[in-house]
């Protein structure tokens, strides 16, 4: 269950907030529809609701707000515009990544792929895939971690009518085992033809909150509001009329003297008035719950025809013999629900809107009718359409009878999940989406083609010390091509996240989390240890080919001088994955790399090269002596060697800049956190 209470966006500019103190529930077992042309606030809506916007109210998805809720995914499922993922990755990968972020075993792809109609297009690429598949896909991203309640934008903008229905029929289906389920949509027949309850919103503000048949026969049924002292002669000859043009004309008398008119307009209602001299008070045209005190001015309508076709009411069946049970978490027991048989071509409300329409007393208020005593209906003819007389028949457009809807597979079985914050499994996480897509290994080529050739320049040029050779190094370039592209490797860790949030697909961004922070660095590691390793074997092996053995032998110094360079390597790798999650970018990330030796290194030349009294000569002694024991396999050296790296203008500005870089993501982390 749903419950919104107070939405409300913050003001833009001066204007008038998008969402303006919006509340309503949606139930479980239930499809709730948030109906409003575009700009009506819906999305803004949506978005509030799962705290990706600011703005005041609060959102409860049965009982806890989204930020209280240990596992998101698990709760709500959400499909916000087109599928958050990289279009070179394939549609098994994009959900293999997704159910290691979620928690949930990998064959769980498959079986959601299998529900959706997707296993003949799992190898295929994101970005090929059509309009609707890309639904499918989408509504297969929100089902991954079995979730009580799908939150859904438009989900069938850009539908044809069968993939339409067909969506809409898995989440009636959804809904009927219990779960939640809320959908956008600015179509008012489609929400009355596939949602439980409407809530209409117009301009950002409420309007209307109403049960499916109240929604049909007031929001979709136009009518005349007649005010005349001779209330009850105007109904009869109304109808009299009616019945002498074959037209189908409803008149309901609504107490006192005020008549509302369906299916007819206030040209001809006025009309009928003049001749026969029956003085009016009020006539307006209105739709909707505005009242009876609520009028517009009376225009004309072109056309006069008021012929309404009713769809054929899909045959009802009981769930269990729809879907087979399955055993939720949601709520347990609820009375029986009926869905449509899956060889129905649409929802049909006629049947239960018609009942309520002929046998359930009218509720007072809101504009709806309170005394049917003078209800008058034009019988059909021979010649005339079938028609409905139930008010889903004026929401539901005439189609073809041949017409046929794919028989809707069972929901996916359910799962069981560990209960901890997502990601559950960052490292398994973090390699299926480095290597989903090539842009890596792309990336990786180009640095060793670029390095191998800059080395065999400078080796032609000459004027380039050996070490600097051995790893394309000049000192024109403030970093070498291996540098730079494990700092590019890094930055993408997070900046293709934030392009296409495929890890929080519950939140629609990605989390500041620890245990996602420590996978990526990892990853991010290895990744750079091994291009720093292949570009120097590379580089020797290319001089070697060229030059001859003269420029491939190894330094004696070649143990300090390779962590030296690993420590380069890793740290800009660490620079871009950090910089890419605090400023939520790729380039961001790529330039805090670039950063350090231009404005960093000179600064701590300057810092270093200055006057000094003193002077860090006798470092390695004095940590000796500090240690009291000497550390085996010779510990102090590398410790001293790594104080000699850090030390140097470059090593000391990267280290630097690491310490800031995250100690600023921790520090929005916990303000994150405390939000």
């Amino acid at each position: 269950m749903i419950q919104a209470i107070g939405l409300t966006s913050d003001s833009r500019k001066g204007l008038p907030p998008a969402v303006d103190d919006v509340s309503f529930e949606a139930r479980a077992g239930h499809v709730t529809a948030l109906l409003g042309v575009s700009g009506a606030g819906k999305t803004a809506a949506l978005r509030l609701m799962l705290e990706l916007q600011r703005g005041r109210g609060v959102t409860h998805f049965r009982g806890r707000p989204l930020h209280r809720i240990a596992h998101p995914s698990r709760e709500v499922g959400v499909l916000l515009g087109d599928v958050p993922g990289h279009p070179a990755r394939t549609v098994r990968g994009h959900l293999r990544m997704l159910c290691a972020a979620a928690g949930v075993p990998a064959r769980r792809a498959d079986e959601v792929l299998e529900v959706v109609g997707l296993v003949s297009l799992r190898d295929e690429r994101l970005g090929t895939l059509s309009r609707g598949m890309d639904r499918r896909l989408g509504l297969a991203c929100a089902m991954l971690a079995d979730p009580h309640t799908l939150v859904l934008d438009d989900p069938a903008g850009g539908l044809s009518t069968r993939e339409s229905r067909w969506l809409y029929g898995m989440l009636q289906a959804h809904a009927a085992q219990g779960g939640t389920v809320l959908l956008t949509t600015a179509d008012p027949k489609e929400a009355a033809r596939t949602a439980d309850r409407v809530v209409t919103l117009e301009r950002g503000r409420l309007v209307a909150d109403q049960k499916v048949a109240d929604f049909s026969r007031t929001r979709l049924r136009p009518r005349v509001a007649v005010r005349t002292p001779h209330a009850s002669r105007l109904a009869a000859l109304l109808a009299k009329e009616a019945r002498s043009k074959q037209r189908s004309v409803e008149v309901v008398r609504e107490g006192g003297n005020r008549l509302s008119v369906y299916g007819s307009t206030c040209a001809a209602v006025g009309e009928t008035a003049y001749r026969h001299g029956i003085l009016v008070h009020q006539l307006a045209d209105e739709i909707g719950d505005m009242g009876p005190d609520a009028a517009t001015d009376c225009a004309d309508r072109s056309d006069h025809s008021t012929e309404r076709r009713a769809e054929e009411a899909a045959p009802l069946m009981p769930v269990s013999e729809a879907i087979p049970a399955r055993v939720r978490g949601r709520e347990a027991k609820k009375p029986p629900v009926l869905v449509p048989a899956p060889t129905s071509d649409k929802r049909s409300a006629a049947v239960d809107d018609l009942t309520e329409l002929e046998e359930a007393p009218p509720t007072p208020g809101a504009g709806q009718p309170t005394t049917p005593q003078a209800r008058v209906s034009e019988p059909r003819t021979a010649d005339s359409p079938t028609e409905g007389h139930g008010p889903a028949s004026q929401a539901a457009g005439s189609h073809s009878s041949a017409a046929s809807v794919e028989t809707l597979p069972e929901l996916p079985p359910p799962i069981s999940v560990r209960s901890a914050p997502s990601p559950l499994r960052p490292l398994r996480y973090e390699l299926r989406r480095a290597a989903g897509v090539g842009t890596g290994f792309l990336t990786a080529a180009a640095v060793l083609v670029v390095s191998a050739l800059t080395a065999v320049l400078l080796a032609r040029v000459g004027h380039t010390p050996h070490p600097r050779l051995m790893v394309a190094w000049p000192r024109e370039l403030p970093l070498p091509p291996a540098a730079l592209g494990a700092g590019l490797l890094g930055a993408i860790a997070f900046g293709d996240e934030f392009r296409h949030p495929a890890l929080a697909a519950d939140r629609g961004t990605v989390p500041r989390r620890l245990g996602l922070l420590a996978a990526k660095l990892l990853i991010a590691s290895a990744t750079a240890l091994a291009l720093a390793v292949l570009t120097v074997g590379c580089n020797i092996e290319v001089l070697y080919l060229v030059y001859g053995r003269e420029l491939a032998e190894v330094p004696a110094d070649w143990l300090s001088l390779s962590a030296s360079w690993i420590g380069l390597v890793v740290g800009c790798s660490w620079a871009g994955v950090l910089a890419a999650g605090l400023f939520r970018s790729t380039t961001a990330g790529l330039a805090a790399v670039v950063a350090v030796p231009v404005l960093l290194v000179p600064l701590v030349q300057k810092a270093v090269e200055g006057p000094s009294v003193r002077t860090a000569a006798g470092f390695p002694l004095r940590l000796r002596e500090l240690l009291l024991s000497q550390w085996p396999f010779g510990g102090e050296r590398y410790i001293a060697a790594t104080a000699r790296v850090i030390a140097q203008p470059v090593g000391g500005a990267l280290a630097l800049s690491l310490v800031a870089l995250l100690a600023a993501y921790l520090l929005t982390t916990l303000r994150s956190r405390v939000r």
